[in-house]
């Protein structure tokens, strides 16, 4: 069995993983804005289109499936994920209202929401104190951003 800390890395990895594998995998299919295109009195968009629904229900999904592997029951995958993925739209959302252009990173910012958010929520049933929800998110923090490179890598962006 993994360790609490390991089992919510790997839940924060295949949540918010799976939604940007099958974006590059479907190319051009774009999938339904999770904002669905509603723009703020300012013009601005809410999310922006990487945020679909169909990479929350992804997510969502990979979050079930990763922690029945795991030895836990589905819905707290499934909600780890949601909360995951609800956070990484929340940062984004702080980043139209900074308006700054989608897919603009942020270090630190990008990755804090997706990753606390759950751990925070869901540290009862993961069993971390305040002390792994802190070990947890900056292990996070630093795979994200060591992976940063690939994931907007020119061979694997079909738009480019």
């Amino acid at each position: 069995m993994l360790s609490a800390h390991l089992q919510a890395i790997a839940l924060l990895i295949g949540a918010n993983a799976a939604p940007v594998i099958l974006s590059k995998l479907l190319r051009e299919r774009p999938g339904v804005p999770l904002d669905l295109g509603y723009r703020l009195p300012d013009g601005q968009r809410l999310f922006g289109d990487h945020k679909t629904w169909r990479g929350l229900l992804t997510g969502i999904a990979v979050g079930a499936l990763l922690s029945k592997v795991l030895g836990m029951p589905a819905w707290v995958g499934a909600g780890f994920a949601a909360a995951s993925l609800l956070g990484d739209a929340l940062s984004s959302a702080i980043k139209r209202r900074l308006h700054l252009r989608p897919g603009t990173e942020i270090p630190v910012l990008d990755q804090v929401g997706e990753a606390l958010l759950p751990l925070i929520l869901f540290a009862g049933e993961l069993s971390l104190e305040p002390g792994g929800i802190a070990i947890v998110t900056t292990i996070f923090i630093l795979l994200d951003l060591s992976v940063t490179r690939l994931r907007h890598a020119p061979w694997l962006d079909p738009a480019k």
